[in-house]
């Protein structure tokens, strides 16, 4: 707290010293099942006992009020978050006894709590260095002898029993009882499907699929923002026991296309313009057009990476990281994803360029063209030997050809054709350079295939029945097929600067659907992706990777998906 990316208070999933909140039946370990509430962000977990049966809710709640002049929307309402993890427990059936266990471990596990006991049922745990403090409401006979908030209470059928734990001012409105605590869930539940009800789904047998993803994308958007995350946590190894372990924390500029097509495609503009207002926030920081491929989600450049030894990973996965080295990395892809996801922005509200606007296009454009020489590490973030990466050229043209676009609609002709012969002059060499056998290659020195090249029709880089397109395409299905699932490359002839293998790459996956649908393919494009849905967490979320032989989820969790184009 308070924070996606600040020290965390509950870090068990990377050591079981750093940190734990459990609300459960007594000596039950592994629930029956868990689900998210439909059409919510509410998770419903349910457990079995030997003597009955029980359900949790928990939520990370939303708090609403009327503000005076009807600041908020059509009907006055503002929503924030509660700043409260609420959870509530019924016994359904029979009877059981459910424990309450909290112990937070400030600063990654470093900083021990301080308790202090409150009115009865209440105490506040305050970290002895950080100073950050959480307030605990709970119906639950507790002790702090141990230095941790321990209890527990037996159940009957119907009866309920909540807790809550709370961050930030404002403490006497967070909830102190069960029924304000059921009302707080329910009152989130009602503003994430009037959130949800917003969008544009098509009616398909995937629909769910689509909202479910669409409240992933929407659950990890900071609102202070408006930034991105690629995911919530850090360190979830892509290789179970290895050292690819990375801190997903932050906001990538890459990510924008990918985020922008997904909220337009989806209808909702609020959020789309919200990551925009972020991105261009960072261009204006930057005179001469030159952007890092990260940032913090409060617009932060320096993301320094260091390792928090004194934690033993997950499953033992070393070392554990936060800050991402990457952060200072050259990889040219970044203009064009960017200038993509202006065009695409500017196409799905209707909105032409402004003088202000083609100034800053005319820096990016001007950025990507000098960067055109230059080698760089790639989509991937190689830590090897730099290189002339394919995807990373053809977002250069992108950057140019999206360039002369927007300078046409502007009416800037003179512009748009020189921007125009520039990106042809582009392809031409990436045509050239980056294929064998008309097949497109991960780099120009190289016959290795690279799942980024899947990008080239969807960014209309050829006409997808072009015989190099659908080449390429089918070569990647094939070389870089892993039962089913598509790797990012072939880790043994790629200088990543890592060891180990790793999982299959879910982007990569879903690009592949979306390639073999431009080129014709769609009965293949429909088997991967059920493929790929069936392969989903029960919770209908995705991580980084799946392990293809045994569908484990590998990396950081969750990973927002592309849901178009």
């Amino acid at each position: 707290m308070p924070r996606f990316d600040s020290p965390s208070v509950f870090g068990a999933i990377l050591d079981r010293t750093a940190g734990q909140f459990r609300f459960a039946p007594k000596g039950t370990m592994a629930p029956l099942s868990r689900r998210y509430v439909p059409g919510t962000l509410v998770l419903e977990t349910t457990w079995s006992t030997d003597k009955g049966w029980a359900v949790i809710r928990d939520s990370l709640t939303i708090a609403e009020w009327s503000e005076a002049g009807g600041g908020g929307g059509s009907d006055g309402i503002i929503h924030e978050a509660d700043l409260s993890l609420v959870r509530v427990a019924e016994c359904v059936e029979g009877e059981v006894d459910i424990e309450l266990i909290c112990n937070p471990r400030f600063e990654y596990g470093e900083d021990p709590a301080i308790w202090t006991e409150g009115e009865f049922g209440e105490a506040t745990a305050e970290g002895d260095r950080c100073g950050t403090k959480l307030f605990l409401a709970t119906d639950l006979n507790f002790d702090l002898g141990s230095g941790e908030a321990v209890g527990s209470i037996h159940l009957k059928e119907g009866d309920k029993a909540f807790c809550s734990l709370s961050w930030g001012e404002g403490i006497d409105s967070h909830p102190r009882s069960a029924p304000e605590s059921i009302e707080r869930i329910d009152t989130t539940q009602d503003y994430w499907r009037e959130w949800l009800v917003q969008g544009k789904f098509p009616d398909h047998p995937w629909r769910g699929y689509l909202q479910r993803s669409a409240l992933v994308l929407k659950g990890l958007i900071y609102e202070p923002t408006g930034a991105i995350l690629a995911a919530p946590t850090t360190s979830l190894p892509e290789t179970p026991g290895g050292e690819r372990n990375w801190d997903y924390r932050y906001s990538w500029i890459r990510d924008s296309t990918f985020a922008l097509w997904s909220l337009h495609s989806l209808g909702f503009d609020r959020e789309a313009r919200a990551f925009m207002r972020f991105v261009r926030d960072r261009v204006e920081e930057s005179e001469d057009g030159d952007l890092q491929i990260m940032y913090g989600i409060g617009g932060e450049h320096d993301l320094t990476e260091s390792t928090l030894d004194h934690l033993s990973g997950y499953e033992g996965a070393r070392p554990v990281r936060i800050g991402n080295g990457a952060f200072d990395q050259h990889q040219h892809d970044v203009w064009g994803a960017l200038l993509d996801a202006v065009y695409v922005h500017r196409m799905a509200l209707a909105e032409n360029a402004t003088e202000a606007d083609m100034e800053v296009i005319r820096r990016l454009v001007q950025a990507a063209i000098d960067a055109w020489p230059k080698p760089d590490q790639g989509i991937w973030e190689a830590r090897g030997k730099p290189r002339h990466y394919v995807s990373s050229k053809l977002m250069i043209w992108v950057a140019v050809d999206r360039g002369a676009r927007m300078a046409h609609q502007y009416g800037n002709k003179d512009q748009a054709e020189e921007w125009n012969r520039i990106a042809a002059s582009f392809k031409d060499e990436i045509c050239e350079k980056g294929a064998r056998d008309g097949i497109f290659r991960q780099h120009y020195d190289t016959d290795a295939l690279d799942a980024s090249v899947l990008l080239m029709p969807l960014v209309r880089f050829l006409p997808p029945d072009d015989e190099r397109i659908k080449a390429t395409v089918l070569a990647v299905r094939e070389g870089l097929d892993d039962q089913g699932l598509i790797l990012r490359y072939i880790t043994d002839e790629t200088d990543d600067g890592l060891s180990g293998k790793e999982g299959t790459f879910l982007i990569c996956s879903f690009w592949m659907v979306s390639a073999l649908s431009e080129i014709g393919e769609l009965d293949q494009a429909r088997r991967l992706c059920e493929r790929l849905i069936t392969a989903a967490e029960p919770l209908e979320l995705f991580a980084e990777e799946i392990e293809a032989s045994s569908n484990r989820h590998l990396g950081n969790f969750p990973r927002p998906l592309p849901t178009s184009p």
